[in-house]
């Protein structure tokens, strides 16, 4: 057996992949690992399989002596806060984020709320791989799972501490969310009804099937939505993945903005909020040459990771710094916690627009123009990532920056691209922006029919 955790987690294909006896062996790894007596929150998203996977994950932490408390159906930002707050050692979140329906997963929190460290994810692997599990006496065996009831209003009223409500509730905001009929439907709108907004939901029942559109919020699961945020005149919309941990903006105009360019406005506004702050900004390679463009003018300097909300999270603890972002819609604020936080993205926004007196149209159009486009390619078995790395060096090293942080990504004068492998799917995730729409379009295509003849 390889490596088991990914960019984000363990995920896998449901009872396929992602076995029953892995999820019960992982369970008994993390169990063993945190020890003995240590008090661990359970929760998961609505995906397929959670309910059986949640009773795994529980079953292996008892065996091991864990004290379990189980959360519900939550956000994973939601359960991260609650981990953090409410006194509990750990965290276990069954989800698979923004992967297609037929995925679920496994992410491992520490005590202070974020993602473990990949040195404990090496350490979990280790003990499962080698079978060194704890096991107590059938005598100490009488702890039954306990239930915790805090999770939702503790992240609700945490949330709104952080944003000046008074100010928000006056202007009224008429708001759309679409939480892609998973867990973001159980938080969102209450922040958005706190914060005195008139609210819309999209796709807020719950089903594990997704009917309505995939978890993923991109450009075209979006065309709906953005026609019906149109359609109300939203102030300000916003579409959750599957765990609600990222926040895709649409303005006023209905327009979908990337979270790259949401991110770089959160950025700058953290710094309005927090003057005497740090000036670093943590975001990852694949976000776009604009967060550079547009912060430098406020003396706020960009520290470039690896693609993974972990590592993010990481840095920018070990950096004190002031912010963190994705450009697939994933915000981090450190004085609320240092995880991706859609609800919390969505409250900021709302304060952004609120101080500033302006539409969220006019709040983006303040950014460089650039046009993205995102594509992708299916991983094929035995393909050499490796010499696929160094051919597109070979082949497009000649034409700008080459950055190789986490696949190859090269910057140009007036674009870039980046070509890296999927730490979640089984694919290779190609992404193009360029100041021209039509430049954008042709080298997506280009560097697409590239990976696919290698």
């Amino acid at each position: 057996m390889g490596k088991l955790f990914g960019t984000d987690g363990v995920r896998g294909l449901i009872n396929k992949d992602l076995s029953p006896e892995l999820v019960l062996k992982l369970s008994r790894a993390i169990g063993s690992f945190f020890g003995k007596g240590s008090k661990l929150l359970v929760g998961r998203d609505v995906r397929a399989g959670g309910d059986m996977y949640v009773k795994l994950v529980e079953a292996g932490l008892l065996s091991t002596g864990v004290d379990v408390f189980y959360g519900g159906l939550a956000p994973t930002p939601t359960l991260q806060y609650a981990v953090k707050t409410l006194g509990y050692d750990a965290g276990v979140i069954v989800t698979a984020s923004h992967n297609p329906p037929e995925y679920n997963g496994i992410k491992v929190i520490d005590k202070d709320g974020v993602e473990i460290r990949r040195e404990k994810e090496n350490e979990i692997e280790e003990i499962l791989f080698s079978e060194r599990f704890n096991s107590i006496e059938w005598k100490a065996l009488t702890n039954d799972v306990k239930k915790e009831d805090r999770v939702i209003p503790t992240y609700v009223k945490g949330i709104l501490q952080h944003v000046d409500t008074e100010k928000i509730s006056k202007k009224g905001y008429t708001v759309l969310i679409d939480s892609a009929n998973s867990v973001g439907g159980l938080t969102s709108p209450l922040v958005a009804k706190e914060l005195g907004c008139k609210v819309y939901t999209l796709n807020g029942n719950l089903d594990p099937l997704f009917p309505a559109r995939m978890p993923e919020p991109t450009f075209e699961s979006l065309k709906e939505t953005a026609k019906i945020a149109l359609t109300l005149k939203a102030d300000l919309s916003i579409a959750h993945d599957g765990d609600a941990d990222r926040a895709i903006f649409l303005d006023s105009e209905g327009r979908v903005q990337w979270g790259d360019r949401s991110g770089t406005l959160l950025s700058y506004w953290s710094h309005v909020k927090n003057p005497k702050g740090s000036r670093v900004i943590v975001t990852a390679v694949s976000s776009s040459s604009l967060t550079e463009e547009y912060l430098a003018k406020y003396g706020l300097e960009v520290l470039w990771t690896k693609v993974g909300s972990v590592d993010i999270a990481h840095k920018l603890q070990d950096e004190k710094g002031l912010a963190g972002f994705e450009e697939n819609g994933g915000f981090i604020y450190p004085p609320h916690q240092y995880v991706r936080d859609g609800a919390m993205s969505f409250a900021l926004m709302l304060e952004f627009m609120a101080s500033e007196n302006l539409s969220s149209a006019q709040l983006f159009d303040r950014l460089p123009k650039y046009y993205l486009v995102k594509t992708k390619v299916n991983l094929k078995p035995q393909y050499d990532i490796q010499g696929l790395y160094g051919d597109l060096i070979k082949s497009y090293g000649n034409r700008g920056k080459v950055i190789t942080i986490d696949g190859v990504k090269i910057i140009g004068e007036d674009f870039w691209f980046l070509v890296r492998k999927s730490g979640t799917e089984p694919i290779i995730r190609i992404i193009v922006e360029a100041k021209d729409e039509s430049k954008a379009m042709l080298l997506a295509e280009e560097l697409k029919k590239f990976v696919e003849s290698k």
